[in-house]
């Protein structure tokens, strides 16, 4: 059917070299969506099952006993013969439906039921156990009840289960007759069971829903058999629908899928007679690709219509049509639509009149002309006078044919009787593409002498990321990371050049000194040379004078004369670094549109519209909030009042001097690693400020913005703050991790005479190694870690080189580091001697270990400061690694939480303040 020859658009770029007819390749199984969303859905309902049985008990018991009076009145004989014909059928049917199935060949089918089956049953089991030995007594109760020969019922049934996951999982509820066969025989079963007295209502719904939610997680993790139709189907579907195809070869290097897999598969088919087609296959697979973005996309961003997430095959099929006809008729180029059917239950067809060309992403930059550029403007107009948008107008979604007509295809994911917000979309998309590749100044211009400046200029509230499609973000993203790398390499050779430029002027000062010329070797020693000439003059001078106060004059007067040099060569270099970065800056592409646009339009608005309903890391924050504040208030709430009035106010005092001396270890940890001069108090106060901040920020983020912004209003360049901010953290992690090791051994061998680590030590650092392991060896998690501490530590070996010349400096920075720990260390020790405890309990290299571990975990938290993660970690560090009580332990971690993060907002408020208004943040 498919064979290796070109079709007859010959000399398309987008033909492929490689085609296949019957899809080889295809994967055997794939994880669907949708059986995901139904594994949710089920675990949602079963839970809500649970809480009804343990919170509506008398609603509950009211139930069972409706149901007991109304089934006393049934037959007995009825009841037995039902039970016995029930109890054969609802294994005699699935048994039935497996034979049909393997004589047809689908054994693979059989398989995962089997397997949805086998795991249904022990999850039933783990139910009736977790039900009998530790469930509450309201639960127990509304899922079992007396049996006459005493004891209980089963809270779930062990054989109902399986045969409900083994149903669905084999897709019997896609086959009419034999669902309604086998829903009748279990409806039959339960209600004989109900009538008999061998089960309760809420017990059935959570047998059904185990057994329905099990097969669906089965389904998505082991994945479904393909149903994908292959080459001959098409073929074959083109046949009933009136076409003689000879051949139908895959196009397989068209369209990347990133942000819209779902748009299908393309084959060119030849005809025994007439032109070519072009046919498009729509399978449920790749309409589901893409599903959770879409979802997202969806929840977050607001006024923007969107399709649905999930549409069935035949309203998908009926959106394409329709947005085919509706852009034709408004007099846009469009593939027109001349036949559509359905492959199956699974997949639908769209034939579409073939068009020779190439995409605009596959053409030379020389060869997108303004004329082509102003083609493309005509068809949006075109589309826009009858209100239609196209909600995709990327490079890969406008083709160019032979005779450089523009033609609009993926018209999928377009919108009828759109609003004017997306339609302001599409002139946005529309812009950044042809900007990517002309330059915004032509696509500007060509824009504007189309749709009219006015136009062109509402659309820029929408010129932003977020209104873009998928592939032009990552594309936008990409760019600004070399835009970066490039003005950051400019900067570091305007310092080399300047650098070289000032020993060379202090070779020459220096040679014009001793009166001999510059050479090499005074260039290369030239950073001393300066000071020793004008140390030497000035003695001479005191010799000549003859008398002391006259060589200590001339000492004094030598070294101001030092002192004023190196401030004017600091003065020098930044002069040179802020007209390095100044010729280097490079404006990103929208901001250019915007410039373009405004010179047209000085009055059109430039505020962005405000699209996102929620962010990702608020919607984590929120979650991880709510969860951080219901575990806080129940801590809170079990810790007697008589605790916290019986603390010790002298080991309170002492924790509170223990918190304040953080700050200055924090200064000194910063300052360590900045080679400039920055005032040492002013940094206490930033460092102080950063207690605000942190509320408002997580943890790993908000510091370091603050110090970034910090030392570069004291004068340091902007690449220069934020590689010392990074060899700071860099230096920081590192010490971190070795004294964690460090205390964690030790805490291993404190009660033992040998020098053996515990088995709980080992265990953690073998746990460590392995993740360590798996995270390098798959190729996505790998580039993933190292692009992210790649930019995260972007000029840090520089910095620490830097660093290194001067001894006092790195000195200041690592006591800095180890004070900074001894203070919180000793902080939390004294809040737990606060409250009574014996000291001689608990060492501190367990209290270390307890801090290090929880402050790790709240950097990592999403919470702002760590808020639940941290006081979890502490409580729980406390209680197993230090064996205190709980009563102990929650007041102790809340007294150093409140001390370290809560009573220093208001100080670190005004702080933030005073900085902000002298101009130093």
């Amino acid at each position: 059917m498919a064979q290796d020859r070109q079709s007859p658009g010959e000399g398309r770029a987008d033909v492929p070299e490689r085609v296949s007819g019957d899809e080889p390749l295809l994967a055997a199984r794939v994880h669907r969506p949708s059986d995901l969303m139904r594994l949710l859905g089920g675990l949602l309902a079963i839970g809500l099952v649970l809480a009804v049985a343990a919170f509506a008990h008398f609603t509950t018991s009211g139930l069972e006993k409706d149901i007991n009076a109304g089934a006393g009145g049934a037959p007995d004989l009825f009841v037995k013969i039902a039970g016995l014909v029930s109890s054969i059928a609802v294994l005699l049917v699935p048994v039935a439906f497996a034979i049909e199935r393997l004589v047809k060949r689908d054994g693979l089918r059989i398989a995962d039921g089997v397997l949805a089956a086998v795991l249904a049953h022990g999850v039933t089991l783990a139910t009736d156990l977790w039900v009998a030995e530790a469930a509450p007594g309201a639960i127990r109760d509304a899922l079992t009840q007396p049996q006459s020969g005493g004891g209980l019922t089963d809270p779930v049934h062990n054989y109902l289960a399986p045969v409900i996951a083994y149903m669905t999982a084999v897709g019997m509820a896609r086959r009419p007759r034999w669902r309604v066969s086998l829903w009748a025989v279990l409806l039959l079963d339960a209600f004989t069971m109900l009538v008999a007295g061998y089960t309760t209502a809420l017990s059935i719904v959570l047998t059904v829903l185990i057994g329905w939610t099990v097969a669906y997680g089965t389904l998505y993790a082991v994945g479904s058999p393909n149903v994908r139709p292959t080459g001959q189907t098409l073929l074959a579907g083109l046949r009933r629908v009136g076409f003689r195809p000879v051949t139908a070869l895959r196009a397989e290097g068209v369209p990347d899928a990133v942000d819209s897999g779902d748009r299908g598969r393309r084959y060119i088919v030849t005809l025994e007679d007439g032109p070519p087609l072009d046919v498009t296959v729509v399978d449920r697979e790749q309409q589901a690709h893409g599903f959770f973005y879409r979802a997202w996309r969806r929840i977050s961003l607001r006024t923007i219509t969107t399709r649905r997430s999930i549409v069935s095959l035949r309203q998908a099929l009926e959106q394409e049509a329709l947005l085919a006809y509706a852009a034709i008729a408004a007099g846009a180029n469009a593939p027109k639509l001349i036949a559509t059917s359905e492959l199956g239950p699974d997949a639908v067809m769209l034939v579409y009149e073939h068009i020779g060309g190439r995409s605009l992403d596959a053409l030379d930059d020389h060869e997108i002309t303004d004329d082509l550029a102003r083609s493309a403007w005509r068809q949006v107009k075109a589309l826009q006078s009858r209100r239609i948008a196209h909600r995709r107008l990327t490079g890969d979604a406008i083709l160019v044919d032979r005779s450089n007509r523009v033609v609009l295809t993926d018209l999928r994911g377009g919108e009828i009787a759109a609003g004017d917000l997306v339609l302001r979309m599409d002139v946005a998309q529309l812009l950044t593409t042809l900007g990517l590749r002309v330059g915004a100044e032509r696509a500007v211009a060509a824009a504007v002498e189309v749709l009219g400046p006015d136009t062109v200029a509402a659309c820029l509230p929408l010129l932003q990321p977020i209104a873009l499609s998928r592939s032009t973000r990552a594309t936008l993203r990409r760019l600004a990371r070399e835009r970066s790398a490039r003005e950051r390499e400019a900067v570091l050779e305007a310092s080399a050049a300047a650098k070289r430029e000032r020993e060379l002027a202090k070779a020459e000062a220096a040679a014009l000194a001793d009166g001999t010329a510059v050479d090499d070797t005074a260039v290369r020693t030239a950073p001393g040379a300066a000071a020793a000439a004008g140390s030497k003059a000035s003695a001479g001078a005191g010799a000549k004078a003859g008398t002391k106060a006259g060589a200590k004059a001339g000492a004094k007067a030598g070294a101001k004369a030092e002192k004023a040099e190196k401030k004017a060569d600091k003065k020098a270099e930044k002069r040179a670094l802020d007209t390095a970065l100044d010729e280097a800056r490079e404006e990103d592409l929208l901001a250019q549109i915007r410039q373009q646009v405004l010179l047209i339009r000085p009055q059109a608005p430039v505020e962005p519209v405000r699209l996102e309903r929620i962010k990702p890391r608020t919607l984590v924050s929120l979650i991880a909030g709510a969860v951080a504040a219901y575990f806080l208030l129940s801590q809170i709430a079990s810790t007697p009042l008589s605790t916290i009035s019986q603390a010790d106010w002298r080991w309170v005092a002492a924790a509170v001097l223990f918190s304040a001396l953080s700050y200055v270890a924090a200064a000194m940890s910063l300052l360590g690693f900045v080679p400039e001069r920055v005032g040492f108090w002013r940094t206490v106060v930033a460092q102080i400020a950063g207690s605000f901040v942190k509320i408002v920020a997580p943890a790993a983020v908000g510091g370091v913005a603050l110090n970034t912004r910090f030392l570069q209003r004291s004068g340091v360049r902007p690449g220069l703050a934020v590689a010392s901010v990074g060899a700071s953290q860099l230096f920081g992690l590192g010490a971190h991790i070795l004294l964690l090791l460090a205390f964690g051994y030790l805490t291993g061998t404190e009660k033992s005479r040998s020098f053996t680590p515990s088995r709980t030590v080992i265990a953690g650092l073998l746990t460590v190694a392995v993740l360590v392991l798996v995270v390098t060896a798959i190729p996505f998690m790998r580039k993933f870690v190292s692009t992210r501490l790649r930019s995260l530590f972007a000029g840090v070996v520089p910095r620490m080189l830097d660093v290194l010349q001067r001894p006092v400096k790195l000195l200041t920075g690592i006591s800095g580091m180890l004070l900074l720990t001894g203070a919180f260390v000793l902080c939390l020790d004294a809040s737990i001697r606060a409250f009574g405890h014996d000291s001689q309990s608990i060492s501190y290299a367990s209290v270390a270990v307890v801090f290090l571990a929880g402050n790790a975990l709240g950097s990592a938290a999403p919470t702002p400061g760590g808020v639940g993660a941290v006081e979890g970690a502490l409580i729980g560090g406390l209680v197993t690694v230090g064996h205190l009580p709980i009563e102990v332990a929650t007041p102790a971690v809340l007294l150093y939480r409140l001390l370290t993060l809560w009573l220093p907002v208001l100080p670190g408020w005004l702080c933030f303040n005073w900085l902000t208004k002298r101009e130093e943040l």
